[in-house]
């Protein structure tokens, strides 16, 4: 059973706080932010239409020193942009608490963004990575199951080329979230 998040409303930071705040990775993230272009018309009127709706929110956890938050929230927070949605970021380290009830694989990934209905009811989660970048994640965390195994480390490490090479050299994967987040939220 998820949990009401309506406690956390207002006491995360805003986004422009949280890119002010950044300590690491800041120029990545704006440049990612900065690169952001709509590229499908029917993503944009869709979360442009999402304006005319006071009843959904977003909690975001991420924090700057993760790869996977420059990458992707740059395109989240400009996708919810354009609805005047409420956001509230949490640094996971100050809100581990929140950070446990939405584990990925049983593990702590982030950027995890929680949308959730004016009273806080949970309605639907997106994160750590568009779902095509993920799929590497799933398939090493299945085939690797023991952390203390020898051949951990490397796998791991090849994991991580694979899932760079899947997010690619440029912004192509930025619609990908988009389209992703779109299918989410319609169905709220």
């Amino acid at each position: 059973m998820a949990p009401n998040l309506s406690h956390k409303f207002g006491k995360g930071l805003s986004p422009q706080e949280f890119i002010e705040g950044m300590t690491q990775n800041k120029e990545a993230f704006l440049d990612w932010y900065n690169r952001f272009e709509w590229t499908n018309e029917e993503d944009k009127s869709f979360f442009d239409s999402l304006k005319y709706r006071d009843d959904l929110r977003a909690v975001i956890i991420a924090a700057d020193w993760c790869g996977d938050v420059v990458r992707n929230i740059p395109v989240v927070l400009r996708a919810l942009e354009t609805t005047d949605m409420p956001v509230d970021m949490l640094i996971m380290e100050h809100h581990l608490e929140i950070m446990d009830q939405f584990l990925t694989m049983g593990g702590r990934s982030i950027p995890v963004v929680i949308f959730t209905d004016s009273g806080g009811a949970v309605l639907g989660t997106w994160g750590p990575r568009p779902e095509h970048v993920q799929e590497a994640m799933v398939t090493f965390k299945e085939n690797n199951p023991d952390r203390e195994a020898a051949d951990y480390q490397n796998n791991l490490a090849e994991t991580r080329q694979e899932i760079k090479r899947r997010y690619g050299e440029g912004t192509e994967y930025q619609a990908v979230i988009v389209k992703e987040l779109h299918e989410l939220i319609s169905g709220f």
